[in-house]
C-alpha cells in the first residue's frame, strides 16, 4: 500500500502523517509531497526517514492512496493527474466540495455513497463536520429546518503562519502578521475573505456542505464565522429548529449513543465542552443542550473538536480506511 501525502511538511499534513501511524493504516510506502522548495527534506514516520518528493516523481510511483492537503488551486492542478493512474485522492481543499460529480463524505455519515469509481473523494470543511456530526441524527429523527451557526475558530485553521502570529502576539512581538489585524486578546469576525453578500467563504461554505452531505437542501443554514486566539480546537454555538418537538433527554441519549459524537453537559459539575480538553483528540464533543424557549420545535447546542483531527487529518484517514475495508481500492 503505497500512500501519498501531498502538503506533507504543512500542519495538517503533519497531522495526517501522525493520525496514519496512530492507526495503523497499512501503509508499506510512504510518499511524502511537498513544494519544490521542501523537496529533498526528510521526514519521519514510524521511526523511518523519507525524503519530500516533487508532483511528479509521486505520480510516477503510482500510489494507491493520495491525502491532499495542499491547497486548492495545487488540488485542482494535480488530484486528477495522480487519478489518471489509478489513485485515489482524498482531497482536503475546498477545490472538489461543492463539485458535482465528487462525494463529500464524513465516513459515520455518508461515506456507503463511495465506490471505486471515485478517484477524487472531498474532505469537507472542518467547521461543517464538527456539525454536521451532531446535525445527522437529529436531523434523521425530527427533520431539521433551520440551523443559525456561530464559530469559534482556532488559529490553526489558518495554518502555520497564524499560530505563529498568536505566538509572537503572545510575547510582544507585534511585527509577525498574517491576520489583517492582531490576534492575540482579540477576536475576528472573519474566516476567509468577504463575498458580495457580506458573508465570508467560510460561511457560505457551510451552508453549501452541510446540505450537501445531509442530502437535504430544504434545510435552510445561516452561519457567522469568528477567529479567536486559541491555538487548537474550532467551537461553535448552534441554534437547530426541527419540524417535530422533542424532549430534551432524548436528544442527550441519541448523541451519547452517536458513533464520534462524547456527550458532556452537566452543568450542575460545569461540565461542557472546551477546546483546551478537545485538542488532540478525534471525537466531537456536544453540551449545553437546552430547549430554546423563543420558539417552538427549537434547541441550542455547543459543539467543539479538535479541527487537525476530526476536521481534517482523521477524517480523511477514516476515508481511506473505509475505501480499504470495502475493497473500493
Amino acid at each position: 500500500m503505497k500512500v501519498a501525502v501531498a502538503g506533507a511538511t504543512g500542519l495538517v499534513g503533519t497531522k495526517m502523517l501522525e493520525v496514519l501511524a496512530e492507526r495503523n493504516f497499512p501503509v508499506t510506502e510512504l510518499i511524502p509531497v511537498a513544494t519544490e522548495k521542501s523537496v529533498g527534506k526528510e521526514i519521519s514516520f514510524r521511526g523511518k526517514k523519507y525524503k519530500v518528493v516533487s508532483m511528479t516523481t509521486a505520480i510516477a510511483m503510482k500510489p494507491q492512496i493520495a491525502l491532499f492537503s495542499a491547497g486548492g488551486n495545487t488540488s485542482l492542478e494535480w488530484a486528477p493527474q495522480f487519478a489518471a493512474v489509478g489513485c485515489t485522492v482524498i482531497d482536503n481543499s475546498s477545490a472538489w466540495r461543492m463539485d458535482e460529480t465528487k462525494k463529500l463524505i464524513v465516513p459515520e455519515i455518508n461515506a456507503s455513497e463511495l465506490t471505486r469509481e471515485d478517484k477524487i473523494i472531498a474532505n469537507p470543511n472542518c467547521s461543517t463536520i464538527q456539525m454536521v456530526m451532531v446535525l445527522n441524527p437529529l436531523h434523521k429523527k425530527y427533520k431539521i429546518k433551520r440551523v443559525v451557526v456561530s464559530t469559534y475558530q482556532s488559529v490553526t485553521g489558518s495554518g502555520a503562519k497564524a499560530q505563529r502570529q498568536l505566538e509572537e502576539e503572545s510575547a510582544g512581538n507585534f511585527s509577525e502578521k498574517f491576520y489583517p489585524h492582531q490576534i492575540y486578546r482579540n477576536v475576528l469576525p472573519q474566516v476567509d475573505v468577504f463575498l458580495d453578500n457580506g458573508y465570508t467563504k467560510e460561511e457560505i461554505k457551510m451552508v453549501n456542505e452541510t446540505r450537501k452531505i445531509l442530502g437535504d437542501d430544504s434545510i435552510r443554514v445561516t452561519a457567522t464565522t469568528v477567529r479567536v486566539p486559541v491555538k487548537g480546537g474550532h467551537s461553535e454555538s448552534v441554534n437547530i429548529e426541527f419540524e417535530k418537538d422533542f424532549e430534551i433527554a432524548d436528544i442527550k441519549k441519541m448523541m451519547a449513543e452517536t458513533k464520534g459524537v462524547v456527550l458532556e453537559d452537566d452543568p450542575s459539575q460545569l461540565k461542557y465542552p472546551m477546546p483546551l480538553f478537545a485538542e488532540g483528540k478525534d471525537d466531537v464533543f456536544v453540551g449545553r443542550i437546552r430547549r430554546d424557549e423563543s420558539q417552538p420545535n427549537t434547541m441550542n447546542c455547543w459543539i467543539v473538536s479538535d479541527n487537525l483531527r476530526k476536521g481534517a487529518a482523521t477524517n480523511a484517514v477514516q476515508i481511506a480506511e473505509y475505501l480499504l475495508e470495502n475493497k473500493l481500492i
